[in-house]
């Protein structure tokens, strides 16, 4: 009788260990978002996407306060590559806004993440060479020097533009560098050309445009804002929360009374509010702010990760369509009664009517 009571205690005592434990499993004491990218300096902000929006007005920081649930942003003025060894290495639990091929070279090396939303599409692209250049095309910077940042979604983007004017990488000597080290190089003529940002450069008279391209939707891939498989089998209700308030906030960020407020914002980062204008202002809003993995968004995966086998910087493919997992936006999006809010796009980049 006496082993049946201390046996049924113990029972007890262990149900209420398990079921305590399972209560405090509900919620880690701490979300990590990295950000592939850091602004001016170093300086942790940054802007071009509603993700980033969602920082700088603290929105998910407001939705776990009453948890006590910190909210991590982390950036990696390294990019995508430096984002990359940060999940390998267990440190961060979203991607908050990771280019095409970052992410599909961590998937591919066996880094188990899952794409909740696009955090952004299209946008313009640039080609910039030192102010004193004579070039005033591609074809005149054949066998110069230009640079890239490898290993991020710039190197694709490389890869399409010069493929588009008739080029591939062995037309030219193509070097790697980071975004501000290019910078430094295009004003003292170290490298004939790069893909950059041009406004702050030509406001300085160091550099200018040799091409601007600014609807070319086979150019750009979308952003991807991604979780851990880990995080996700462990906090599915926390991941549902993160996802919602986000597009929540892309609501606000794709509403065009928002548009110059949310310029404002982005120039926290230190690009200036002229520079954000002159890249958003002949944009909709809501076309560059969708969030679906759409047939435009999942062909332009597709096609970045066959781009990426093709140049050899991925050994295996990614199979995209298991890679998504799309119930957290479906969720949101139906919780907050937007579903045809946003545009969804074909496979040519086109709006389905």
């Amino acid at each position: 009788m006496t082993f049946k009571k201390h046996s049924l205690i113990s029972a007890a005592a262990g149900l209420l260990v398990a079921t305590s434990f399972s209560a405090f499993a509900q919620n880690p004491t701490e979300i990590r978002l990295g950000v592939p990218g850091a602004g001016v300096g170093g300086k942790p902000k940054v802007g071009y996407s509603f993700v980033a929006s969602a920082h700088l007005r603290g929105v998910v920081e407001e939705e776990f306060k009453k948890d006590g649930i910190k909210v991590k942003w982390i950036f990696f003025p390294g990019a995508g590559p430096a984002l990359n060894e940060a999940l390998a290495n267990g440190k961060v639990d979203f991607g908050a806004g990771n280019g095409d091929l970052p992410a599909i070279v961590a998937r591919s090396t066996g880094l188990k993440t899952k794409l909740l939303f696009t955090a952004g599409r299209f946008g313009p692209v640039y080609f910039t060479v030192p102010a004193g250049s004579s070039a005033k095309s591609l074809a005149d910077l054949k066998g110069k020097t230009i640079s890239v940042f490898k290993g991020t979604n710039q190197q694709l983007i490389l890869g399409r533009l010069l493929r588009k004017y008739g080029f591939t990488e062995k037309d030219f000597r193509v070097i790697s560098q980071d975004s501000y080290s290019a910078q430094t190089s295009l004003a003292t003529g170290d490298i004939d050309g790069t893909i950059a940002s041009p406004w702050s450069l030509e406001a300085r008279g160091v550099a200018k445009r040799v091409l601007e391209i600014r609807k070319d939707p086979n150019l750009n891939g979308p952003l991807l804002f991604w979780v851990t498989d880990d995080f996700e089998k462990k906090y599915p209700a926390v991941v549902q929360r993160v996802v919602t308030a986000l597009i929540k906030q892309d609501q606000w960020s794709s509403d065009e009374k928002n548009r110059d407020v949310q310029y404002k914002l982005w120039s926290q980062s230190g690009t200036a509010y002229l520079d954000w204008k002159k890249d958003w202002d002949d944009y909709a809003l809501k076309d560059r702010n969708t969030p679906f993995f759409d047939d435009y968004a999942v062909n332009s995966l597709k096609k970045s990760v066959q781009q990426s086998l093709d140049y050899k910087l991925i050994r295996r493919p990614v199979d995209v369509d298991s890679w998504i997992e799309p119930k957290y936006l479906n969720n949101a999006i139906q919780e907050l009664k937007l579903e045809n809010y946003w545009p969804k796009f074909d496979v040519n980049g086109n709006r389905k009517k």
